[in-house]
């Protein structure tokens, strides 16, 4: 389900999204059929989960008779799990660049309608789709009306990445949560479309084929065209 409030601009759902991620992390995701969620905390940013600068005087002034206030907040990163995408009509070099190697990634396309079909109403976790604002942390503030909201605003640096998040917080679990979580998902109804890294070798997709046939997978595969022939 979206995150009800105006304050995030919610793509719709036809909306184009991708994931780009190396082969083994997908087999993965297929053979266990589940999304891998980090807990937002493990992230590289440090500021993933925080609050912008006028956000944080405003709850320290909140939490001075309150102590229990402001620890809630910076205890709450632990307990919250985050699954990325990236929002975009056509591939992205610089997302090929940063989350696969060796010319032997691949990439997932999906449209926000197809992740909301596929975590469907029998996840035994609730889950929130999201699209990220980027701000300035110093001048803006991250409103405080919903647990959610600090992990949908990052600062203005990140706004190459054009992310869309699907959000759990599992506070109420009673469970500890080491590098993250998998979730249930169907793979048939995420999956639109499978791009193969755009520097691979001919063999490449054709081990990706195989594999989608053994495992009872049909998605359409193609080899990215970023690499393709130049017409002068």
């Amino acid at each position: 389900m979206y995150i009800p409030n105006s304050e995030i601009n919610l793509p719709d759902n036809d909306t184009i999204v991708w994931k780009y991620m190396d082969l083994s992390k997908f087999l993965d995701m297929l053979l266990c059929r589940q999304l891998f969620m980090s807990r937002s905390d493990k992230f590289e940013d440090q500021y993933e989960g925080t609050f912008s600068e006028p956000t944080y005087e405003e709850l320290k002034k909140l939490s001075e008779n309150n102590q229990e206030f402001l620890n809630y907040h910076k205890h709450h990163r632990k307990n919250v799990v985050i699954n990325s995408w990236h929002i975009n009509e056509y591939e992205s070099f610089a997302m090929w660049q940063i989350f696969t190697k060796n010319n032997e990634g691949l990439a997932i396309q999906s449209t926000i309608g197809r992740l909301q079909e596929a975590l469907g109403p029998e996840n035994r976790y609730n889950q929130y789709i999201g699209a990220v604002k980027y701000i300035d942390y110093k001048k803006e503030y991250v409103p405080l009306d919903n647990p959610f909201f600090p992990f949908l605003f990052k600062r203005k640096s990140f706004q190459y990445e054009r992310e869309v998040r699907i959000i759990s917080d599992l506070s109420d679990q009673n469970t500890y949560i080491n590098e993250g979580v998998k979730t249930n998902v169907d793979i048939k109804k995420m999956i639109d479309k499978i791009y193969i890294h755009p520097k691979s070798e001919n063999w490449y997709k054709n081990l990706v084929i195989q594999l989608m046939q053994q495992l009872g997978f049909d998605f359409e595969i193609e080899k990215s065209d970023l690499e393709s022939d130049i017409f002068v």
